[in-house]
C-alpha cells in the first residue's frame, strides 16, 4: 500500500475532484426534487445520484491506480457518502416517496451511519482499523440501488410499473444489513474500549 501523498497539489487530484463533485451533488439533488416539477426533476435527480454512486467507487479506484491516495481524500470520502445518502433519505421522506412504516428503514440507516461515524473516530484514536466486510459492500449496493429507484419514483413507475415497490423492498433489505454490519462495528468498538480500560488499570 502506498503512503498518503503530502503534496498540496493533490488536493486537486482527479480522485479528490470526484469526491468534491459528490459533495456538490447534494444541493443539486435537493434542488431537483424540491424545485423542479414533474418527471424532469425526478430523472435529473436520478442521474445525479447515479453519477454520485459511480464516483464513490471511481475515486477510490483512481486514487489507488494513479497512486494519488491522500489524507484529505480519506477524510472526505466517507463524509461525501453520508451526505448524499442522508440527503436522499430525508428528501424521499419529505416528498412522501417513503412513508408509513418504511420511514423506520430510513431511521435505521441514518442512525447506523451516525453510529459508525462515531465508532470510526473513536477507533482511529486507538489506531484500530475496521476493515470493510463483504456484507457491508452488499449493504451499500442494496442501499444505493434502492435510493436510485426511489428517487426515480413515480417517473420510474410510468416506465416499469411497480418499480418503486421493489425500491422499498431493497430499502428494507439495506436496513436489515445495516443493523447487522452496524452491530459488527459496535462490537469492535466495545471490545477495544474494554481492552484500553483493562490496560489502564
Amino acid at each position: 500500500m502506498h503512503a498518503p501523498i503530502p503534496n498540496r497539489r493533490h488536493a486537486i487530484s482527479l480522485p479528490n475532484v470526484l469526491t468534491y463533485a459528490r459533495i456538490a451533488a447534494v444541493p443539486a439533488l435537493a434542488a431537483c426534487l424540491l424545485h423542479v416539477e414533474g418527471d424532469g426533476g425526478r430523472w435529473a435527480a436520478f442521474w445525479l445520484f447515479v453519477g454520485a454512486a459511480i464516483t464513490d467507487w471511481l475515486d477510490g479506484y483512481l486514487a489507488r491506480r494513479l497512486e494519488q491516495q491522500s489524507n484529505l481524500g480519506r477524510m472526505l470520502d466517507p463524509i461525501a457518502d453520508k451526505l448524499i445518502v442522508g440527503a436522499a433519505l430525508l428528501l424521499l421522506v419529505h416528498d412522501g416517496t417513503v412513508g408509513g412504516v418504511s420511514i423506520w428503514a430510513t431511521i435505521i440507516i441514518l442512525c447506523r451511519e451516525i453510529l459508525v461515524s462515531g465508532l470510526r473516530e473513536f477507533l482511529a484514536e486507538l489506531n484500530v482499523k475496521v476493515h470493510v466486510t463483504a456484507l457491508a459492500k452488499w449493504k451499500t449496493a442494496a442501499q444505493m440501488v434502492a435510493l436510485a429507484v426511489l428517487i426515480a419514483g413515480p417517473a420510474g413507475d410510468r416506465i416499469l410499473p411497480g418499480i418503486s415497490t421493489i425500491g422499498i423492498g431493497l430499502l428494507w433489505l439495506a436496513a436489515v444489513l445495516t443493523l447487522w454490519t452496524g452491530y459488527d462495528y459496535l462490537k469492535a468498538g466495545i471490545r477495544h474500549a474494554m481492552e484500553v480500560e483493562g490496560h489502564g488499570r
